[in-house]
């Protein structure tokens, strides 16, 4: 409630100087639209100040839609020198274009994300950082009462996703997922017909995503001028410097800077969705098993293809795998109907009734917004609700990291979703959680 009470304060003072100014002088005082929130524009009191930690070239999307939804992103944070000046550059272009600068200060940076969470007139913080950073800046940002928007998926382990929610919910704070697809109409739609019914007894689910990559041999390089490479490295295993992992995206398919390679890293995108279908924000699947295919060489080291099958309590199966064998998306399967759905739209709908079905008021309806990012500013303004929530972000992370659990150990395992921990399986239970390097924990 932090920042709520600041604005609230900002109010007053801006209405008392008001008043004090009009019965100060005989002819009228004029204030611009802008600054009452008229004309589109939010006013400086209820604007949300920013911080974007990671702006590689996801975050620079998220910094771009948060300010074009007048967010005032006033500090930037990346470990790459360049990275930072150059978002810099653009976010204080793109203000004194808006002429904004009668309640813009400008924009800070920093390589070091510890600086930027402790300025006092900082609302919210953007993480787009890679996986191995996503929890622990997030957890300073929590613990420091900033509101935060998390890039996918949630950290390395479920042990994260537990702390991490279990934080922001004593906290208070408002948090958003970055997995998106929650803001896509088509998506909420089939949701919805999932949800009551539509397509009769759900039995399966289909999910197909991108695999993962093999990585070439490399040599250790210089780390080059204006890269703070032990910051990069956080909490992960120390190794020598590799641009193939630190300026590219190399690093979603390495173990120590994302866990599960693109099970999580793009596989999440479709969980999360069914994890909405089922109603299962706060549970998840009793049984898992899984094989995948590993990379044999190189510096790449999680799965190139996979196949993990799911069962949920109320008996429906979820089949995920890599796009070779499924098409990209997700297919629900019901007793009286079939539904394939992609981020391209709807492909297909057996029969194609459920494509002009209206919901009655008295139906299950899902939380509506058309972005993720305006969402997050509204619900930090008014303290509202996120269409992606904590506890929808830690279980349906959650659910990547136990398939990719089932894979590395090549066997049927079963989940307790209630206590979180495999049943009777010390083995996969030590799974739940890894340590991190020095000075860097939980």
């Amino acid at each position: 409630m932090r920042s709520n009470n600041k604005n609230i304060t900002r109010r007053r003072f801006l209405k008392k100087s008001l008043t004090a100014s009009l019965g100060a002088v005989a002819f009228p005082y004029i204030v611009p639209s802008a600054a009452l929130g008229k004309a589109g524009n939010i006013a400086p009191s209820n604007r949300v100040t920013l911080g974007c930690i990671g702006v590689g070239s996801r975050g620079t999307h998220n910094m771009r839609s948060l300010m074009s939804f007048d967010g005032q992103v006033t500090a930037i944070c990346d470990v790459n020198r360049n990275r930072r000046q150059a978002a810099k550059k653009e976010v204080e272009a793109y203000y004194a274009q808006k002429n904004q600068k009668a309640d813009y200060k400008g924009c800070s940076d920093y390589d070091d994300f510890r600086t930027l969470i402790a300025r006092d007139d900082i609302d919210a913080v953007m993480v787009a950082t890679p996986d191995h950073w996503h929890v622990p800046i997030a957890l300073t940002a929590v613990r420091a009462g900033k509101d935060i928007y998390v890039e996918k998926p949630l950290g390395m382990t479920i042990v994260q996703g537990q702390v991490l929610r279990d934080e922001v919910k004593r906290r208070g704070v408002i948090f958003q997922h970055g997995t998106e697809q929650r803001a896509m109409r088509h998506f909420r739609y089939v949701c919805e017909l999932v949800r009551n019914g539509y397509l009769g007894e759900l039995k399966k689910i289909k999910v197909g995503a991108p695999g993962g990559n093999q990585g070439a041999i490399l040599k250790p390089q210089p780390v080059p001028e204006g890269l703070n490479y032990d910051m990069w490295l956080g909490p992960a295993p120390w190794r020598p410097y590799m641009a193939n992992f630190c300026q590219s995206h190399g690093h979603w398919f390495i173990y120590d800077f994302a866990a599960s390679g693109f099970i999580a890293g793009w596989g999440i995108h479709y969980m999360d969705i069914v994890q909405w279908a089922l109603g299962a924000d706060q549970s998840g699947p009793v049984e898992i098993s899984g094989r995948a295919v590993f990379p044999r060489q190189g510096i790449y080291d999680t799965p190139i293809s996979w196949n993990i099958d799911y069962l949920y309590s109320n008996g429906v199966r979820v089949d995920f795998t890599n796009d070779k064998q499924n098409p990209h998306g997700i297919v629900f399967e019901g007793t009286k109907g079939k539904i394939y759905i992609n981020r391209s739209g709807i492909g297909r709908m057996e029969p194609r009734s459920l494509n002009r079905i209206t919901l009655r008021p008295d139906e299950i309806h899902l939380f509506e917004t058309n972005s993720d990012d305006r969402n997050f500013l509204e619900a930090v303004r008014a303290r509202g609700e996120t269409c992606s929530p904590i506890d929808a972000a830690h279980r349906s992370t959650s659910v990547c990291f136990l398939g990719n659990i089932a894979c590395r150990l090549n066997r049927k395992l079963r989940w307790n979703p209630d206590t979180e921990k495999f049943v009777n399986d010390d083995q996969a239970n030590r799974m739940l959680s890894a340590s991190m390097r020095s000075p860097w924990h939980l």
